[in-house]
């Protein structure tokens, strides 16, 4: 895919979604690999945060998402996996599959888009977050755990709704985190569900 029809989706993503990006340090990262984590609200979600990425992260970044739903039609298709380069699991009988195609993912050097919730929520509250991403963060030690919030796009793109609602909505950023020495998988999925919604409260 080029470049420039990646930028060209990008751009207008973030158009109708009248997003803006906000990092800790008012610099994206650029280097290195990652799992950017977020709660899910919207099918805007996976494709704002991707567009909300740096070009050169973007190119590396590969969003996980709901084999129906993007092979529903030629356009999606086409989307999935010549735009976005998803890394496709169905939402029946996801488990073992679903993990195998992100160990996959990270262990070619992408980083990942990743909802951990594991289904749609209101945009309310952030649910409980499922084992997978302790899993992940296992398996790659070396990439950081990246917190989003996404503010608004369960409004902007209701659930149900085809045409996106005029209004504004941020992605927000939060600070690296990984599992710590012995630390056990709930107190981690805990404290990674925690800066999800710090991020939230504090916008």
């Amino acid at each position: 895919m080029s470049r420039p029809l990646a930028s060209g989706i990008a751009g207008f993503a973030r158009l109708i979604a009248g997003s803006q990006a906000f990092w800790p340090d008012e610099s994206p990262p650029i280097c290195g690999q990652h799992i950017f984590y977020a709660n899910h609200s919207s099918h805007l979600d996976a494709v704002v945060l991707w567009a909300s990425l740096d070009p050169i992260q973007r190119d590396r970044t590969r969003p996980v998402a709901a084999h129906e739903y993007w092979q529903a039609s030629r356009v999606r298709r086409f989307l999935a996996i010549k735009v976005f380069r998803c890394v496709l699991v169905k939402r029946e009988g996801f488990g073992r599959a679903g993990i195998e195609a992100m160990y996959a993912a990270l262990d070619d050097g992408d980083s990942l888009i990743f909802f951990p919730e594991g289904t749609r929520g209101s945009g309310d509250k952030v649910a409980d977050l499922k084992a997978g991403l302790h899993h992940l963060c296992m398996r790659r030690p070396e990439a950081d755990a990246i917190p989003v919030y996404l503010e608004n796009l369960n409004r902007i793109l209701p659930k149900g709704e085809l045409i996106p609602v005029p209004l504004l909505s941020r992605v927000l950023f939060g600070r690296p985190l990984k599992p710590a020495a012995g630390e056990a998988k709930a107190a981690f999925l805990a404290r990674a569900r925690q800066a999800l919604q710090d991020l939230g409260e504090h916008s």
